[in-house]
């Protein structure tokens, strides 16, 4: 993970805070090698993250010149499309076709409720109780 991003390039903004959030990006980040940046969320500039407060918390966010790309499963999806590996560009595309994609939402839904259940988590990974 690059100390510096510029605002310009897109960035996968991830929560830093959560242990399986952290494990799953470095995971894809190592096996995928994706040639966009994946950084948590708390390591960016204020600039790029504050309008996108009370999403990071609980969701990955594909953001670059001051806006969100993508969020969620198809943040991810455009994460893994990004990648050298045939592999990870195929699962990023599959995550993308219609039914495919609808799975995908509820999928990355439910995990996002149940990431400090997930392995790597812990009490830290739960999301803000206000927005259950």
């Amino acid at each position: 993970m690059s100390p510096t991003v510029s605002p310009t390039e897109p960035v996968l903004a991830f929560d830093g805070d959560c242990g399986f959030c952290q494990a799953a990006i470095k995971k894809i980040s190592s096996q995928g090698r994706p040639s966009v940046h994946a950084m948590p969320w708390q390591f960016l500039p204020q600039s790029m993250t504050e309008p996108y407060l009370d999403r990071l918390d609980r969701e990955v966010l594909l953001l670059a010149n001051g806006r969100v790309l993508a969020s969620g499963a198809e943040a991810l999806a455009a994460y893994m499309k990004r990648s050298p590996a045939l592999c990870y560009r195929v699962a990023g595309a599959a995550i993308c076709m219609p039914l495919l994609r609808q799975c995908a939402h509820g999928v990355y839904r439910w995990v996002a409720r149940n990431r400090h259940r997930m392995p790597g988590g812990s009490a830290s990974c739960a999301m803000p109780s206000s927005h259950s």
